[in-house]
């Protein structure tokens, strides 16, 4: 089962590397929305244990130093970046995230959250997916109030969105402790089964309403699954309402 994992992990990643070139060599903004797959340093700005500001953290990257990121160096968003000719996104709580380095875009993610809202509860002070979303509303009216709304709306339908969701809802909920909460109202297949009914609706009810351009997923449990909610057919962002 964890061959089988790391293999999808494998197979994700390099098909969204894959899948960032040609389409988005004219993308004016790159936005990224998850779990400590891809967060960058949100964590740091809240009163959380889910956070990533230590050694050995970041002994890899360039400064050496913890940056935020779960990872001894970069992450997926910053090879995401590298691949489109990016700057790397800033953490949406930044305070450095301003001016002309808005229309880079953002980056939303919270280490700890998961597709479900019960999942994560031991952080308490996290970032959940529909905050991130609430945050990408505020993102626009800002960039709106620095470029117009028209170049607000042009710059968004042609970003590049990452998502990564998923992970935790297992590790940090289901498998948290012997007979979890989740554990006891789901078998395995069926919790799987209830996940994926949950992460459609983030797409198709908080996020299709948006009309988000393009959006590339995370590996997650199934490959048919990543593949199907990948190409999801969103192609224009609606305007501020």
């Amino acid at each position: 089962m964890e061959n089988s994992f790391t293999l999808v992990t494998i197979f994700g990643l390099l098909f969204t590397l894959g899948n960032v070139g040609p389409q988005a060599e004219a993308a004016r903004a790159f936005f990224v929305f998850g779990d400590s797959l891809v967060d960058n340093g949100n964590n740091n700005y809240l009163a959380t244990t889910a956070r990533a500001d230590a050694y050995p953290y970041g002994i890899d990257y360039p400064t050496h130093r913890a940056t935020g990121r779960f990872s001894n160096g970069l992450n997926i968003p910053d090879l995401i970046s590298e691949q489109i000719g990016s700057e790397p996104t800033l953490p949406y709580l930044s305070p450095e995230l301003n001016g002309q380095r808005l229309l880079i875009g953002a980056n939303f993610a919270s280490a700890g959250i998961g597709i479900l809202n019960d999942t994560g509860v031991q952080f308490v002070n996290i970032i959940r997916i529909g905050e991130q979303l609430q945050y990408f509303r505020q993102y626009q009216q800002r960039v709106s109030a620095l470029i117009g709304p028209e170049q607000t709306q042009r710059l968004v339908n042609e970003a590049l969105i990452l998502m990564t969701l998923g992970g935790n809802d297992f590790v940090n909920n289901y498998y948290l402790v012997p007979f979890s909460a989740r554990s006891r109202q789901f078998a395995l297949p069926d919790y799987v089964v209830y996940i994926i009914s949950e992460y459609r609706k983030i797409l198709l009810v908080k996020t299709c309403p948006l009309l988000v351009p393009y959006i590339l997923l995370s590996p997650f449990i199934f490959i048919e699954e990543f593949i199907v909610l990948n190409y999801c057919p969103f192609n224009r962002f609606s305007k501020s309402r």
